[in-house]
């Protein structure tokens, strides 16, 4: 590993990921085909949020915040800090302090692969974080890791740059490259949902909608009027 922090990166585009953070994780996780959902465990500290933003990464060792501080320096208005580690740990990397900093300058959010800390007062800062533990176990700032390199956090391979979107059902993150084209999926799935909310609101069932009762009758599924008659 190359102990590094890269100034300058490209970023995802600002207008993008305005959508993203409108439209959500589950519609841009499909728009996407289904890729880039990291791993369920990491949960926002608390309830509400939704951000979404390009990625400024760290790659950082267990138990130790040293880089965060140091990426804090790397962060402009609307980016998503983003914190993968060497190795599992859950110890609290994060708390209050570094939410002042990075509110400071603007960051949208959190996203750590450890855990984090000082989550009232987080919340009433209104700084969101998404992370994989909430531990009060203190860090040390005594090894050095990288800034703005190619990370992995809960089993998605993270680029600086990348868009990232965060809210109650998780994060996904998207290519930089594949930005407007998942924007435009992303808005033409949710007008489509969108009709569909209508419909099922009026009454209409599912099984209607989606013509399920054929595909269903020729699986073998038989209704029965009776429980004598199964």
């Amino acid at each position: 590993m190359k102990t590094v922090v890269v100034r300058n990166i490209p970023r995802a585009d600002a207008k993008a990921c305005e959508v993203f953070a409108k439209r959500g994780v589950s519609t841009v996780h499909e728009a996407y085909g289904r890729i880039g959902l990291m791993k369920p465990y990491i949960r926002p500290i608390w309830s509400g949020a939704s951000i979404a933003g390009p990625a400024v990464t760290v790659l950082a060792q267990p138990g130790d915040n040293w880089m965060i501080h140091v990426a804090v320096e790397q962060c402009k208005p609307g980016d998503v800090l983003v914190v993968g580690c060497t190795t599992d740990n859950t110890d609290g990397m994060f708390g209050d302090l570094l939410g002042t900093s990075l509110k400071a300058r603007g960051v949208a959010g959190l996203v750590i692969d450890a855990g984090c800390r000082d989550v009232l007062t987080l919340k009433e800062m209104g700084f969101p974080v998404w992370s994989r533990a909430i531990s009060a176990k203190g860090t040390v700032k005594a090894t050095l890791g990288a800034v703005n390199v190619p990370v992995v956090c809960a089993g998605v391979n993270v680029t600086p740059g990348d868009a990232v979107v965060a809210d109650e059902d998780g994060v996904v993150v998207v290519a930089r490259n594949s930005v407007a084209d998942v924007m435009a999926k992303a808005e033409k799935r949710f007008a489509d949902e969108d009709g569909k909310r209508q419909k099922l609101a009026s009454g209409v069932l599912g099984l209607d909608m989606y013509n399920m009762r054929e595909p269903l009758a020729k699986a073998g599924l038989v209704y029965v009027d009776k429980p004598e008659d199964v």
